[in-house]
């Protein structure tokens, strides 16, 4: 097999697969300890399922793997985005905990997000130098 990124040790492939798992299993989590049943608290799974699929697609079809991960760090920066809505709170003065399990998976999908998007950003940066090596 060709030299593949890495990050602490494990292939993009794998670093897709468990993130999507880490928001589906979140949501699910969280929707069944809170008891709630809004819709919103399932946005990580929305965001988490896709993100899965690309990480599947990448390990059943990797000549297309530049597709997939491109896709995938579309939904991980739009998880990004969406955990920047725990900062609404802070600018308007309300309190940013008010409801906690909401606040906690915001914070979770901008700290995530971020550090996924931080993750393929190098993982793209490297496969660029890699070719230009080639």
């Amino acid at each position: 097999m060709d030299q593949e990124f890495t990050f602490l040790h494990l292939r993009m492939a794998s670093w897709t697969v468990l993130y999507g798992l880490w928001l589906v299993g979140w949501a699910t989590l969280f929707s069944a300890a809170t008891g709630t049943e809004s819709l919103t608290s399932w946005i990580p799974a929305m965001l988490g399922a896709p993100i899965l699929l690309m990480g599947l697609m990448y390990l059943a079809r990797p000549a297309q793997r530049k597709i997939w991960m491109h896709v995938a760090v579309l939904f991980g920066l739009l998880a990004f985005l969406g955990g920047l809505d725990f900062f609404r709170a802070i600018v308007t003065g309300a309190a940013p905990f008010a409801n906690p399990a909401a606040a906690a998976s915001k914070l979770m999908l901008f700290v995530s997000g971020g550090l996924f998007v931080f993750i393929c950003v190098r993982s793209f940066l490297w496969a660029r130098r890699e070719s230009n090596r080639a």
